[in-house]
């Protein structure tokens, strides 16, 4: 791929770095290899629709391999096989608590049903009756209606009683019970460090009474962080002074809050209210403490690094205001989040909708206990690690589309002298550029990710299993490796976002641009530390402001429902989805900041602003650069190589 060619380099010497007209394709073999692996996500899905596995799926089966709603064929040595169900439509789990945990199912007997009980039913007289007026029988087909109450007969035979109230699922056609008492004994499984499982039924129906906070808090995110890129665009300046100081005060009045409040509802009695109020009261209590003690710490180590960083952020501004012109006059660039979410969403909908599939193809066979089950057996069996990787490389490829995209509008606006001459739409622009150029550059990148992230998995997946099994120096090590590399994959991501830049500006391959890339980020190390560092942090801040702010808001709306419901989890999930939310919005702003910061390294490098070698970069980028020098001179770090590091290289593109 010319990664190592002495050529390259020395083509590498000589290249001009500025945007091509002329493009040429990058990487074409990796993107017919990425072509052919699609293809076979494709096959998998096409074979499991095949052999009738979305039948399945969609319409349900019972325990004798009949499909819901359709009539059957009967299969060889099953009984109860081959029946019509042309009116039993939906599948009915005579107990539906009863669950595999190992084996990811409901251990229980499955029938089609006519309709799904829509009222608990405690005897086998109800079950009787609801069979008689509404033409559902709910025990086995071998019995009649008329002998459910025959304790012979019935017995091992029909429903757990109470037979739960349940409703079909849309689209699947399958009864599910409306109490969610069924899902918290899930959950209780699945939770092992909960040592009272009435805490788990507390917290999740402290979430189900939430849901309208919930999903309230959610927006109110989602508004904050276009309000904060809205801003950016235009206080860029002041944005840094003012983050930094409604961090300040946010941190304060949060940490504020929340001893305000425990102060207030210590001091509430609680004698005369019921036992159970009086246990939640406890639990918020309690949760309240925490929150406060961890809001306190919080606080106090913000501050010590903002402390230590208030050198540094004046450093930022200028860079903030570049990247503020950006989306000035790239204003596409803020809804590149909700494009990328999008099509990950899509992605991730068709590749559960296939795991479906596959967990409901292959032959029928019959189990221990004489029931059926679909399995796959031969080579096919093994198509589940092919889609679990493709789930992996996909999801990175659509991930890399957006950092190409990102950087091949950023350059374009860099390396355009007079910005009245940009494209109408630089993003548009630059997604045609991807797609005709530059699909195999990033299929490439994306694929290396993969490689380190599958290993990763499988380390993680092991020491879940091997958890209190292992001895310390086995489980030092395990950690170790992934920890390792957990930073090998921070790192080529970084590199490989470089590479893209590289590539939007010189339509090279992966390889040449990556060492390119990396050439300059070396050449530039004390600007990666001084300026991207700092950088991250103010955004970081970003983040925090935002997930403080939903946070706050949560304690203040949740507190109203203290008397009846446990807010713990609720208002993790808030904090949890509002700092999803703010990263997502703010890693485009973080990218535009580090394909800026790589083009001003390339144009300080190659051009002097003499005659004919004139800068493309902005004023105020050139002055950002000035005022580094001098900051980092009076902090007594300005040597030889200091100094040598800030200057524009106009001697190394002499020389060359």
């Amino acid at each position: 791929m010319g990664c190592c060619s002495s050529a390259s380099a020395a083509q590498s010497s000589k290249r001009e770095w500025k945007p091509l007209e002329d493009r040429s394709c990058t990487d074409i073999p990796w993107l017919l290899l990425f072509l052919l692996f699609c293809i076979g996500m494709g096959f998998i899905c096409g074979f499991s629709v095949a052999t009738g596995a979305a039948a399945r799926l969609v319409s349900g089966y019972d325990s004798y391999g009949n499909i819901c709603g359709q009539r059957n064929a009967k299969l060889e040595a099953i009984p109860n096989s081959g029946l019509d169900h042309t009116h039993r439509k939906y599948v009915f789990f005579l107990d539906p608590c009863k669950l595999d945990l190992i084996n990811r199912k409901i251990k229980s007997v499955a029938l089609c049903v006519a309709a799904c009980p829509g009222q608990e039913l405690k005897t086998l007289n109800d079950v009787q009756k609801f069979a008689e007026i509404n033409g559902s029988a709910l025990c086995n087909y071998n019995i009649k209606p008329s002998e459910y109450t025959l304790i012979t007969k019935s017995s091992g035979h029909c429903p757990k009683l109470p037979v739960p109230a349940s409703a079909p699922i849309p689209f699947f056609h399958r009864c599910a019970p409306v109490n969610i008492s069924c899902y918290a004994k899930f959950a209780e499984a699945l939770i092992t460090f909960v040592s009272d499982n009435s805490v788990l039924h507390r917290l999740i129906s402290g979430v189900m009474t939430s849901k309208e906070i919930i999903l309230g808090l959610c927006l109110l995110s989602l508004v904050l962080s276009m309000i904060l890129m809205v801003i950016i665009r235009y206080i860029s300046r002041v944005l840094v002074w003012i983050l930094t100081i409604l961090v300040i005060l946010g941190s304060l009045g949060g940490t504020g809050v929340l001893w305000w409040l425990y102060a207030k509802q210590r001091r509430s009695p609680t004698e005369t209210v019921i036992p159970e109020q009086r246990q939640i009261a406890e639990n918020n209590l309690r949760a309240l403490l925490i929150y406060a003690i961890s809001a306190t710490v919080f606080t106090v180590v913000l501050f010590l690094i903002m402390l230590v960083m208030r050198k540094r952020v004046a450093l930022t501004i200028a860079l903030f205001h570049v990247a503020g012109k950006v989306f000035i006059h790239l204003p596409l660039l803020v809804f590149q989040p909700f494009w990328t979410f999008f099509a990950l969403v899509l992605f991730w909908a068709y590749w559960i909708m296939t795991l479906l599939f596959l967990g409901t193809t292959g032959s029928a066979v019959q189990n221990e206990e004489g029931l059926v089950e679909y399995r796959i057996s031969g080579p096919l069996q093994y198509m589940w690690w092919y889609h679990v990787v493709g789930l992996i490389w996909i999801s990175e490829f659509i991930l890399a589309c957006q950092q190409m995209t990102v950087a091949g509008a950023v350059v374009t606006y860099y390396f355009t002298r007079d910005k009245r001459n940009l494209p109408f739409t630089p993003i548009l622009a630059s997604v045609n550029r991807l797609i005709r150029y530059h699909l195999g550059t990033v299929a490439k990148g994306s694929f290396i990710i993969t490689l380190v992230k599958i290993p990763r998995m499988i380390l993680m997946y092991i020491h879940s299993q091997l958890k209190g099994k292992e001895n310390a120096c086995a489980r030092c090590m395990l950690k170790s490796c992934i920890c390792c590399l957990w930073c090998l994959e921070k790192c080529l991501n970084y590199l490989n976002q470089n590479a893209y830049t590289a590539t939007a500006i010189n339509s090279t391959n992966f390889c040449t641009s990556a060492k390119d890339a990396f050439v300059i980020l070396v050449e530039n190390a004390l600007r990666v530390a001084a300026i991207n560092t700092v950088g991250d942090f103010m955004l970081f801040l970003g983040k925090v402001l935002i997930v403080c702010s939903t946070g706050l808001a949560g304690i203040m709306l949740l507190n109203y429902q203290q008397d009846y419901t446990v807010w713990v989890l609720p208002l993790i999930i808030v904090c949890l989805f509002a700092f999803l939310v703010a990263h997502c919005f703010l890693s485009i702003y973080e990218m535009v900041v580090d394909v800026l910061f790589l083009c001003f390294a390339i144009d300080t490098k190659y051009n002097d602003g003499s005659p004919g070698r004139e800068f493309y970069m902005d004023k105020v980028l050139m002055e950002f650069v000035e005022n580094s020098r001098k900051v980092m001179k009076e902090a007594g770090k300005g040597g030889v190589a200091d100094a040598r590091e800030l200057k524009p290289m106009a001697s190394g593109a002499s020389s060359a």
